[in-house]
């Protein structure tokens, strides 16, 4: 049974960063793709970052390039995303998300998802 856990949300203040892990159980990450996606209340779910499974190749959205970085470790099987500089705008539940048909690019129709973490930027 593959499993998603992520953990690292909180409450930070504008200008903070936090640290996400997504620990993947039950399927192995080595190849595959693998993403980051929010909803903010309110909102649509949408895509933040994806790692790709063939090159290792990132994708950031618009919105958090230059603040966020991504990042794998197969022998952990384990995603990261480290947000810096955040602001009250990515205030939302993030979620990871994998799919053993995804080795490029990743998309909000991947089967497995983790039950998310919430992340609240707020002075």
């Amino acid at each position: 049974q593959v499993q998603l856990v992520e953990s690292g949300g909180g409450l930070v203040q504008p200008g903070g960063s936090l640290r996400l892990s997504c620990a993947v159980s039950g399927f192995s990450l080595d190849g595959y793709s693998i993403g980051w996606f929010r909803q903010a209340p309110g909102k649509e779910r949408e895509g933040v970052s994806c790692i790709s499974g063939s090159s290792g190749s990132t994708y950031y959205a618009d919105s958090v390039k230059g603040r966020f970085t991504i990042s794998r470790d197969n022998a952990k099987n384990t995603v990261y995303l480290q947000m810096n500089s955040l602001k009250p705008e990515d205030t939302a539940v993030y979620y990871c998300a994998t799919d053993p048909t995804y080795r490029y690019l990743c998309s909000l129709r991947m089967d497995y998802w983790g039950k998310g973490t919430l992340v609240t930027v707020s002075p």
